[in-house]
């Protein structure tokens, strides 16, 4: 049946939301209906003057909910809202990206929720009418040709070329909000590749100028191991002509105390000159570290560039699209306009047959 009815229903407002169940056993928690944002989208059944939400997750309805002149959609939150079915016993909740959409959402809503309240009083009246007119049929021997006709055609064809029309009007509106939110979302889209962009040129300016730097200190860092290499081969030299002179027999004690202690003394300098090399040696990777960073950033700007010039092709094509659909809008008004001069003529003539059936009534 749901297959049937998508059919023959003709879609009127669509919008992206994360989808919600109450839980039936607390009545209080959330449970969520879907794992991501899914379409959730109002339809209109002409044929039976009925409005309802769908939203389908994967190949399961998530939400299947008749809209009826009773249900009350409620803001909850700055991004949520929720509206309670009756027939499904259930409590649906939505939650949008922003706060406009859900603001759209609401209006839509209200303005849907009116469509059914008048699509209903319609039909109570059409089903008056025709009750009304079978009540005095009877006693007066009206005939069939006479009372039938002025009523199928005032309610009937009408109507349906009312609703279509309302419901064409309907379409058009979307597509241009859809089109304008395409833009909108482009243009923020595109703002925040510019700034990411930006912020990247700033990056690969700063990491061009610490490897520029860092080979400079390279350089520096080379010479400073050459001569901490020639001073340690000087070091390593007196310390060998030191310990000869120790060995020597003709060395006082004196001299001997004193060559020791320069001794030690060497030492701890030669040992400290070794870790400062080892300290050049390790930044010695840190410098291949940034290069291989700033490779990273170059690679990273060249794709935002390429998404940009992609949101760019996307923003013209949407505004051809805008166009065409104004120009389809100014198409559809002028046969709206046409059948509303169409439609009073069917009112006039409906209220001529009410005041025929008043002063039946009356005899």
């Amino acid at each position: 049946m749901f297959p049937l009815h998508r059919e023959r229903e003709q879609p009127i407002f669509s919008a992206k939301a994360h989808v919600f169940q109450i839980d039936p056993a607390t009545k209080r928690n959330w449970l969520p209906a879907s794992k991501h944002a899914v379409a959730v989208s109002f339809f209109y059944d002409a044929s039976r003057s009925v409005y309802r939400i769908i939203s389908v997750g994967g190949t399961k309805a998530i939400i299947n909910s008749t809209i009826t002149p009773n249900m009350t959609f409620t803001k909850t939150s700055q991004k949520f809202g929720q509206w309670a079915d009756s027939r499904a016993n259930t409590v649906y909740g939505l939650g949008f990206s922003t706060e406009q959409q859900l603001q759209q959402f609401a209006e839509q809503f209200k303005e849907v929720k009116e469509a059914a309240r008048l699509a209903r009083e319609k039909s109570q009246e059409r089903f008056e009418l025709g009750n009304t007119a079978l009540n005095i049929a009877a006693p007066q021997e009206l005939s069939e040709e006479r009372s039938s006709p002025p009523l199928l055609t005032v309610n009937g064809p009408g109507e349906e070329k009312l609703f279509r029309s309302k419901s064409a009007e309907v379409e058009l509106t979307v597509e241009k909000e859809r089109v304008k939110k395409m833009l909108s979302e482009g243009s923020v889209c595109e703002i925040n590749m510019e700034a990411e962009f930006f912020t990247l040129q700033d990056s690969n300016a700063k990491l061009v100028a610490a490897l520029q730097e860092a080979n400079s200190g390279v350089e520096q860092w080379k010479k400073q191991l050459a001569e901490y290499q020639e001073e340690t081969d000087r070091l390593r030299d007196q310390v060998a002509e030191l310990e000869a002179q120790l060995g020597h027999p003709a060395a006082g004690q004196a001299r001997k105390e004193e060559l020791s202690q320069s001794l030690e003394e060497l030492k701890a300098e030669l040992s400290a000159k070794d870790q400062e090399i080892h300290n050049l040696q390790s930044k010695k990777t840190d410098v291949n570290e940034l290069q291989k960073e700033r490779e990273e950033a170059v690679q990273r700007l060249q794709d935002v560039e390429r998404r940009n010039t992609e949101l760019e092709d996307q923003v013209q094509l949407a505004e051809k699209t805008l166009a065409s659909s104004q120009q389809e809008q100014a198409q559809a008004e002028t046969e709206v306009r046409r059948i509303m001069e169409a439609l009073e003529v069917k009112i006039s003539g409906l209220n001529e047959l009410r005041r025929s059936l008043a002063e039946l009534i009356d005899k």
